[in-house]
């Protein structure tokens, strides 16, 4: 098993492929069924913010060992315009593409650790962490 792998994002493909990997990575590592299904589905929302908000970016997905915790962190970045008000887009029901607005709240909401960091006209970077086992969050 591989302990880090970087998908380019760019496409709806590219965010299947990131969300594949990661449910991939999560059963080797010995998540349960429904921790890995919680990390696709939140790799999936980052995955789709990008190519939908900002057309390219990467995911990086890495295996990570903290004082015993087995997990998988995900770090998704991009160089689009950033966002403005972080704190609003982590608010259900906002949304700057017309859609639900569930994408970062929601990714937020199914992983045990998150964090996210954006500068106008630098980029996003979204940090997340799945553990392996009872939720630590």
């Amino acid at each position: 098993m591989r302990n880090e792998v970087l998908v380019a994002i760019t496409s709806d493909r590219d965010v299947v492929l990131a969300r594949q990997t990661g449910r991939s990575m999560a059963t080797e590592l010995g998540l349960s069924k429904s921790e890995a299904t919680l990390l696709a589905t939140a790799i999936s929302e980052v995955a789709r913010n990008i190519v939908e908000y900002v057309g390219n970016g990467q995911i990086l997905l890495c295996i990570v060992n903290l004082n015993g915790m087995e997990g998988i962190k995900v770090v998704a970045s991009d160089s689009g315009p950033g966002i403005e008000n972080v704190e609003m887009a982590l608010q259900d029901g906002q949304s700057s593409g017309g859609r639900l607005g569930l994408g970062l709240p929601g990714a937020r909401r199914l992983m045990d650790e998150f964090h996210m960091v954006s500068e106008i006209g630098e980029g996003t970077t979204v940090t997340m962490t799945k553990w392996k086992g009872p939720r630590r969050g």
